[in-house]
This record gives structure tokens, sequence and C-alpha cells, in this order.
């Protein structure tokens, strides 16, 4: 019964969901020295040991870890084993291995292959995506440019905004979603007192959302929809092709027995 247990894949998948619960709860100030916690936290760790002791025993060493996960697995317990040392030893600091097990959360991914028709999704997304890097690397050689352009000239007035190119390449982002884009040059206008600066201020910035924002991330969301809902237009044009041959053998069948109507 308990080989069987801790053999199925759901169950360990909710223990592994409860232990990243537990080590959430360690990093609020009034639980960090509550023992039971503590207790709680070796007892899963207790658990993924025996776990992967009884797969090994089942399976075998060489079928166990042919399995990516397996390995994974096992790393992350060999590497967390350390942190039952923790209430008997002076350990300084065995957080990173605590924070380690948490990758085991990545088997949680393995719960996607119950949703439906994930592996058309998947297939899309890869499409979409190999159909899209065009448009995203202009989009990138776009944002590359303007940030440049806007440091150079603007690092001055709003150093928070712009004062090197990392901030500046996040501000332009910022502004290639259209998010806030107006505060920038309004923050422009109230530190600079010469009218043209701020009337092409205005129309500068007005250019970076129009090309970024609206026709650039417009592009991009229509080639990636696009291209993740061709499955369904070529399976419409395949019914479509299926169903025009259909009326094709019909007509003819009407027409070898002379039946066909008169146009």
């Amino acid at each position: 019964m308990l080989k069987r247990l801790l053999l199925s894949e759901r169950l360990m998948l909710t223990a592994v969901a409860i232990n990243a619960l537990v080590i959430y709860a360690f990093y609020f100030p009034g639980l960090r020295d509550v023992k039971w916690l503590e207790y709680v936290d070796m007892a899963f760790i207790v658990l993924f040991v025996v776990e992967a002791a009884v797969k090994i025993s089942t399976y075998g060493v060489a079928r166990y870890f042919a399995r990516g996960w397996n390995r994974f697995d096992f790393a992350i317990v060999v590497l967390s084993f350390p942190t039952l040392l923790v209430p008997f030893t002076d350990i300084p600091d065995t957080g990173v291995f605590i924070i380690l097990r948490l990758f085991r959360l990545a088997r949680l991914a393995r719960l996607v292959r119950f949703v439906p028709n994930m592996h058309h999704i998947l297939v899309g997304l890869a499409r979409a995506m190999r159909a899209s890097v065009f448009v995203l690397f202009a989009l990138g050689f776009l944002l590359f440019i303007f940030s440049i352009v806007t440091c150079h000239f603007y690092r001055d007035i709003v150093p928070e905004h712009f004062g090197d190119p990392l901030i500046s390449l996040y501000s332009v982002f910022k502004m290639f979603t259209i998010e806030g884009w107006y505060e920038i040059p309004k923050l422009i206008a109230e530190r600079t007192d010469r009218p043209w600066v701020i009337g092409i201020t205005r129309l500068y910035f007005g250019l970076i959302v129009l090309l970024g924002g609206v026709f650039g991330m417009s592009l991009a969301n229509a080639v990636f929809v696009d291209e993740m809902t061709m499955d369904n237009n070529e399976d419409l044009e395949e019914k479509i092709d299926q169903l025009s041959q259909q009326v094709a053998e019909l007509k003819q069948l009407l027409e070898d027995r002379g039946d066909a109507p008169s146009v």
C-alpha cells in the first residue's frame, strides 16, 4: 500500500506543492522560528528520500536514472539532505538547500499533459515563435535605437528615465506598451522653459508610441495570433476540400446515371 502511494505521481506532486507552501511560510517573520514547521519540512525531506529509494528498488538503478525527471529529483533530494542536520548542528546557513528543493516544483509542469489538445497548442506556439522572430528582431532593433537616441538628448533633463542606456531601454519599452507614456513628455516640459524643445519632445515621443506601440506591438500580436490559429484554419480548409470532393463525386455519379439536372 505504501509502495503504491509513493509511486503515485499525482500524490507526490501534491506533496511537493504542500512542501513548497511550508517553505514559503518560513520567510514570514512571525513563523521563522516556529519549530513544528521545521519538523514538517524535515518530514517531507524524509518522504522524498524514501520515494527515491522505493523507485530505485522498483525500477532498478539504470531504468530510474534513465529518466531526466528522476535524475533531477534525486539531485535535489541529495542537495536538500543536509537540512536534516540543522536542528542538531551549527551549520552556518542551509537556506540555499531549502531553495534548491523548490526546483522540484518543476515537476508540476508535467500536469500540462492533462490539458486537452496540449500537443496542438505546443506545436502552434512553436510555429508562432518562429514566425514572429523577424518582427521581434525588428522591434528589438527599434527599441535599441530609440533608447540610445533618447538617452543622448534627455539624460540630463530626466536622468531617472534616461540616465544611462539600460534605464533608457526600460523607459522606451514602457512607452512601447503605451503604459503611462504621456507622463514622461509632461515631466520634460516641466523641467525646460524652451517651447521648441517641448514641441519636438511631444512629437518625438508620439513617434515612439506610434511606431513601437501602435504599429510594432500590434503587428507582433497579429502575426503571433495568426500562426497560433493556423491549425484551426487548416482543419477548416481540409473539411471544405473533402466536402467539395464529395459534391464533385455526387455530381459525377448523377451525370453517369443520366439524372444530372440541366443547367
